[in-house]
């Protein structure tokens, strides 16, 4: 292992409070607002497929409320970051899908926040047609 070298060079010196704080300082000034939000995207994404038990291993960690989170908070995300990915945008958004897919298998097909599910009652059915009734087309506002 080799010794630590100061900036002064004298080894065996710990950088001092006011060093490390340059050197931080110096760090932030390289990142862009743009990557921090990339970054969280991904993060989110990856997190969410954890909570979703698509990993090998994370099964027994699966929190369908945390991967509706993820889910909602990449929805907002995306938009602030689609110019810059460019042909990469591609790649996020179906990575989300594929979380989407993940989170209506986990909470056991329940129609998404702010939809109405297919009526269940044998009353509501005889009102529909048989298109409407078999759950295959979905119809604006209902």
């Amino acid at each position: 292992m080799l010794p630590r070298v100061s900036e002064q060079g004298q080894p065996g010196r710990q950088p001092t409070e006011e060093e490390l704080r340059a050197a931080y300082e110096a760090e932030l000034k390289k990142v862009r607002v743009e990557d921090v939000v990339v970054q969280t995207v991904i993060s989110l994404i990856n997190l969410g497929g954890r909570k979703a038990g698509l990993a090998p291993g994370t099964e027994d960690e699966r929190d369908p409320e945390q991967v509706r989170q993820a889910i909602e908070a990449v929805k907002v995300l995306m938009p602030l970051i689609e110019p810059m990915l460019g042909p990469d945008a591609e790649r996020v958004r179906e990575a989300l899908s594929q979380l989407q897919l993940a989170y209506a298998r986990l909470a056991g097909g329940s129609a998404p926040e702010g939809e109405q599910p297919a009526p269940e009652t044998p009353e509501e059915k005889q009102d529909q047609g048989p298109a409407q009734s078999s759950g295959r087309l979905w119809v604006p506002g209902q």
